[in-house]
């Protein structure tokens, strides 16, 4: 008797390579760069970190052309600090690295995106919100251990000549190491899982990811509005109220005796002071609220991600529960039981260690923004109240 395969043929479970790795039907040869190790760390299984870390910057997109100025695209200027060697690539190479990383790590939250634009492609506003989004889904590349080390990233950060480009691109199109074989990379410490605790972990996660999917969803909209008011609403109301001191100032301006002078020139600026301010306002949501918005955008494409991981880890449970079944009613013999239940462990460690990861990434990522956008708001109302004061101390000699 074996453990049966899955009637949906279209289950994550089954597409990612989990249900196979899990029969034991994955072959292939692991190479010592392919290895992939989860440890287990403070807070429990971990990815083994890199021991080589790098960022990489996002420069610089500039218009390029092709085909004798027939076609148009923008290059975007890479740098690594692993290599300090300048590299230009196109966002269809973004998309290509992308196919390909989701391909090859089922169990792995690969950043998504910045999504594709057909029309106003080469608009500036445009070019530079998909810069700054290419700069956080970097920064999410470089940070994990796995995605930073991984041949075709690296393939990709460090190619210089066309040619070298060809051969790496086919070269990760016909890697075995993906999907079921992936699986075979990964190397786990010795320990046994408890798997009712690993079930109640992935459980909690789950719940978990909804609640924050719910809840960046309702901030990405709060923010989003509260910039727009301040862009349309609170500037054209500081504006209006400028404007009315400065109508009344035209009304004493008509008094023209000399104790009146120092008053009327004290509205006047008053008047301006708050068209600045009304102008402050508009300008400021570029400097808080934006970069809110692109952490949300990132962070919304990994909550996309986890259902499908947890999918994996979950068909991987099931199978494990049906072979203990299987061996009580004699259908199955213990050593293939056994055999199921370790590889059904190296899913959960994975699993786990990428779980993990999110978290430790998060409370980074979350406590910087945030630490930025209440830094942004001081400065933004020390700004505010720098100009009332000027405009105050104008009174002093009127």
């Amino acid at each position: 008797g074996t453990v049966g395969r899955n009637l949906n043929r279209f289950s994550t479970f089954v597409k990612s390579g989990g249900e196979a790795f899990i029969l034991g039907e994955a072959a292939g040869f692991v190479k010592d760069g392919d290895k992939i190790c989860v440890v287990m760390g403070k807070y429990g299984p971990e990815w083994q970190e890199n021991p080589y870390p790098f960022s990489c910057s996002i420069d610089d997109p500039t218009k390029q052309t092709k085909f004798k100025g027939m076609k148009s695209y923008i290059s975007y200027k890479l740098l690594p600090t692993s290599t300090n060697i300048q590299v230009n690539r196109r966002y269809k190479h973004f998309d290509w690295l992308y196919a390909r990383l989701v391909e090859k790590f089922p169990v792995i939250s690969v950043p998504h995106i910045p999504e594709k634009q057909a029309t106003g492609r080469f608009e500036e506003d445009f070019i530079a919100k998909r810069r700054k989004g290419l700069v956080w889904w970097m920064n999410h590349m470089t940070s994990h251990p796995v995605l930073a080390q991984c041949d075709v990233f690296r393939h990709f950060l460090t190619c210089i000549d066309e040619k070298g480009w060809k051969q790496g691109k086919r070269k990760a199109e016909k890697d075995d190491m993906v999907g079921a074989n992936f699986f075979l990379t990964i190397s786990i410490p010795p320990n046994m899982l408890d798997l009712q605790e690993v079930e109640s972990k992935v459980d909690g996660f789950k719940t978990f990811t909804k609640k924050m999917d719910d809840s960046v969803l309702q901030l990405n909209n709060t923010v989003i509005e509260f910039a727009r008011k301040q862009v349309a609403g609170f500037k054209k109301e500081y504006q209006k109220v400028g404007h009315s001191f400065k109508y009344l100032g035209q009304a004493f301006e008509m008094d023209q005796q000399a104790f009146s002078t120092g008053l009327n020139h004290a509205i006047a600026f008053t008047a301006e002071a708050y068209d600045n301010i009304g102008e402050y306002f508009a300008e400021q949501p570029k400097q808080d609220v934006d970069p809110i918005v692109d952490l949300l955008a990132l962070y919304q494409g990994h909550l996309t991600n986890f259902p499908d991981i947890i999918h994996v880890q979950k068909g991987a449970l099931t199978k494990v529960k049906e072979s203990k079944r299987h061996v009580e009613e004699g259908k199955m013999e213990n050593n293939q039981a056994d055999g199921i239940r370790e590889r059904c462990d190296i899913i959960s460690f994975a699993t786990l260690a990428e779980i993990q990861h999110f978290h430790q990434i998060r409370v980074r990522d979350f406590k910087a923004q945030m630490q930025h956008f209440l830094q942004q708001q001081i400065f933004f109302f020390q700004k505010v109240t720098q100009k009332l004061e000027e405009a105050l101390h104008k009174y002093d000699d009127a």
